[in-house]
């Protein structure tokens, strides 16, 4: 097969405008699987994914398509379509020559799809616009249209028309995809050069490395070598994608396929390295490659003692497919012993809750998400804290920076209002504002990370009635006033309910966490004492009323002093008993801590 006759394309879409859908129908136009014989969303494989209606996880196959008596090979890499999940995007974007713009006509475009729609760009893709979803009654046709026209500057006449879920327009749209898209440019007389763009861990067979050829060839049994960890491996197995993986004896460049050799973490084929041979291979790596950074930080503790190996082999073997979760041993007075994990964002940390409970059976409790802080201290040196037991004392520290995100909101004009109220709440800093069209516009924020990650999307959602929608990228370390906030319950800090916020919310966010709390934790026979504090200093407090046993029921008639003297001697033990006794805080309370309002 020649490179003239193979096509390289991904689908740019938001979560929930029929990405995925969209690819069951070409795999069913190019018989790649039989209608009605599979179930929907063949690529979204994980429960989660088919449950939530996203794609965690970059997918590739591998469909044969005739066109004016020639077949043509298609190669669909599949992206994710949530913000945490953004340099996959981009690697993926990386590894094809075009794009299918895939806007949902009921709801237009969206902040995720702009986002991906500029890296595309970026990498100088042949962009293809798609409207879908055009069989439902409140689609708005012409107005998707006019958004692409004035978005992309394309004709009225290139955008194409289809639902999906029909399969309406599909033969169209493959025949726009060999015609439109251009062949891959490779020389195939080059050393190898090739692009990870996705990688997983198979229990029998190692890691399995999704590659995209640019140079050269890569045959069976053949040496490789990794750019970024230059590591050495030897090709077991090489081949195309389909539905199943079909071995052949090499890829050649412009071809996209697999590659199983003997490795045996996905962090020595992170994505977006690059794979030449080991003798003779190029010099110089494909750009764009960057370390998984988490931006998230959490505690993540067995619900029950006993479950923390169980929660440590379960960890593991995440990791074994998640190159960009990283976990190391933490220990909490309250909870015990368990991990600080980092996360790409809120849904990954989400994703990885959800897979231990379901794959692995683990019951876990996560505490208060905190991001990177980096802290000055007065002797010159720097220190860098994920978890806010860590912070040193404020007498030693000159200054403290917090990681600040650029932030896009695409939201109808009715709502611009309720935006601009939520942001400036946030601490947000509004950098500009351009119309879309009439009825919708972008707007570009500098907002700290912190504000974003508790309940930001929620609240967005809710108080656009679900139209605007997010998208956010890191910008920067800031200085910035914040301050460590700590709970104490009867006197006692608790320190898995620590927390890190702005000077000017701790007050707010402490006193929500004390209330959550008050409701959470039973009464006992003494009065509990819910305090919020920054140091020494008590800024905000919830009281638990005291249990209280009548022991004057037995007291009818009779002298006054009777009364007061049991009612003293009750007054003297419950006092006594609060020095001494311990207050039973309940599983729950760490959860509704997370519940509390950050706003």
């Amino acid at each position: 097969m020649t490179q003239e006759q193979i096509r390289n394309f991904c689908i740019i879409a938001h979560i929930d405008h029929g990405k995925s859908t969209l690819a069951d129908r070409l795999l069913e136009v190019t018989h790649v699987i039989d209608k009605g014989a599979h179930d929907d969303l063949i690529l979204d494989d994980m429960e989660l994914e088919r449950e939530r209606g996203i794609t965690i996880k970059s997918h590739a196959i591998r469909m044969e398509y005739k066109h004016n008596d020639k077949t043509y090979i298609l190669n669909l890499i599949d992206t994710p379509g949530h913000v945490d999940f953004s340099y996959e995007v981009s690697r993926s974007l990386a590894s094809c020559d075009g794009a299918l713009l895939l806007v949902d006509a009921s709801q237009g475009i969206e902040a995720q799809t702009m986002s991906n729609l500029y890296l595309a760009m970026e990498n100088e893709l042949e962009i293809i616009p798609v409207i879908n979803k055009i069989d439902l009654i409140k689609a708005d046709v012409e107005g998707t249209e006019h958004d692409i026209v004035e978005n992309i500057g394309v004709d009225r006449e290139h955008i194409y028309k289809i639902s999906a879920k029909e399969g309406t327009g599909i033969d169209d749209l493959l025949k726009g995809i060999v015609e439109n898209i251009p062949a891959p440019v490779g020389n195939i007389d080059l050393p190898a050069k090739a692009l990870i763009f996705d990688s997983y861990f198979d229990t029998y067979r190692g890691v399995i490395v999704l590659i995209r050829m640019f140079d050269g060839t890569l045959k069976k049994g053949e040496a490789i070598k990794l750019f970024s960890t230059k590591k050495e491996f030897s090709i077991e197995e090489i081949g195309y994608l389909g539905l199943k993986k079909e071995e052949t004896d090499g890829l050649t460049a412009g071809e996209v396929g697999y590659i199983i050799a003997n490795i045996k973490e996905v962090a020595d084929a992170r994505v977006g390295d690059t794979i030449t041979t080991a003798k003779g291979g190029c010099k110089v790596a494909l750009p764009g490659f960057e370390e998984p950074k988490p931006m998230v930080y959490s505690g993540v503790f067995p619900l029950a003692k006993e479950d923390h190996e169980n929660l440590r082999e379960s960890l593991g073997k995440l990791k074994l497919n998640d190159a960009a979760l990283t976990y190391e041993p933490e220990s909490s007075l309250a909870l015990g012993f368990g991990f600080r994990c980092g996360f790409l964002g809120m849904l990954h940390l989400e994703i990885v809750k959800e897979r231990l409970y379901r794959e692995y059976n683990v019951p876990i409790i996560t505490t208060t998400p905190s991001v990177r802080f980096i802290i000055n201290l007065h002797n010159g040196s720097k220190l860098i804290i994920y978890n806010p037991v860590d912070m040193p004392d404020p007498a030693n520290i000159e200054s403290i920076e917090e990681p600040v995100m650029d932030v896009e909101i695409i939201v109808p004009t009715e709502f611009v209002g309720n935006i601009m109220k939520l942001v400036q709440e946030r601490r947000g800093i509004q950098k500009d504002i351009q119309y879309i069209d009439e009825k919708r516009l972008s707007i570009h924020y500098e907002m700290p990370l912190i504000e974003i990650i508790f309940d930001f999307y929620d609240k967005l959602k809710s108080v656009s009635k679900g139209y605007a929608s997010l998208d956010y990228s890191f910008k920067e370390n800031r200085k910035s006033d914040v301050v460590k906030v700590d709970i104490l319950i009867n006197s006692e800090r608790v320190d898995a309910m620590s927390f890190i916020c702005h000077e000017d919310k701790a007050y707010q966010w402490g006193k929500s966490v004390t209330d959550k709390l008050k409701d959470v934790i039973p009464r006992h026979l003494f009065k509990i004492a819910l305090q919020a504090s920054i140091g020494a200093k008590i800024i905000a407090r919830s009281t638990i009323t005291a249990m209280r046993k009548n022991v004057t029921a037995k007291c009818y008639g009779g002298d006054i002093t009777r009364k007061k003297k049991l009612l003293e001697k009750q007054k003297a033990g419950k006092k006594r008993m609060k020095e001494i006794g311990s207050v039973s805080v309940p599983q729950e309370a760490f959860l509704e801590v997370l519940k509390a309002d950050r706003s």
